[in-house]
């Protein structure tokens, strides 16, 4: 059996007070939702281990939490600059069409009439829309080394296919 991807939903941060709490620095879009999927599993260089969280409270902007039978803050303190894994089966199913960033990174962009962009090497939020940050070929025709797309499906995005790893988009190439 294959074993299961695992997605880094954020960091442990510093240890808070002696016994033991732990701030987290979550990757999640609202910082909160990272205590919407467990369990975690704290990774340290080649050590994994999947803990239990018995506790958290909101601690100046950022969030703090408990990790079962850690109690002493030299021993939280090991647990610091772990990154938080959950299984991808934790995380919620997206309706038809809608994609993870991580799903579109490393996806090849082209135009509408088969011109070959580059790959998603990045995506932006800039509050309207997302923004695809395209990394151009090395001998890209019009000697771009990178273009910033707006993803708005059904404008400059037409189709996304997770099958062959492909966006379509209506682009100039030129830009």
């Amino acid at each position: 059996m294959s074993k299961e991807q695992q997605i880094t939903l954020g960091k442990v941060g510093a240890v808070y007070g002696i016994k033991g709490w732990l701030r987290i620095h979550s990757f999640t879009d609202d910082p909160d939702a990272i205590l919407d999927y467990f369990p975690w599993s704290l990774k340290l260089g080649n050590n994994t281990q999947t803990v239990e969280i018995t506790d958290w409270r909101k601690h100046n902007k950022g969030l703090i939490v408990k990790v079962a039978g850690i109690d002493d803050r030299d021993i939280a303190q090991k647990l610091v600059s772990s990154e938080i894994l959950v299984n991808e089966s934790a995380l919620p199913e997206l309706p038809e069409g809608d994609f993870y960033w991580r799903d579109l990174i490393g996806m090849k962009v082209v135009t509408n009439k088969g011109y070959d962009l580059g790959v998603v090497s990045d995506l932006l939020e800039t509050g309207a829309n997302d923004v695809l940050v395209v990394k151009a070929n090395l001998n890209d025709g019009f000697g771009k080394k990178e273009r910033l797309i707006p993803y708005t499906l059904g404008q400059a995005v037409e189709s996304v296919s997770a099958e062959n790893k492909q966006i379509c988009v209506d682009w100039d190439p030129g830009f």
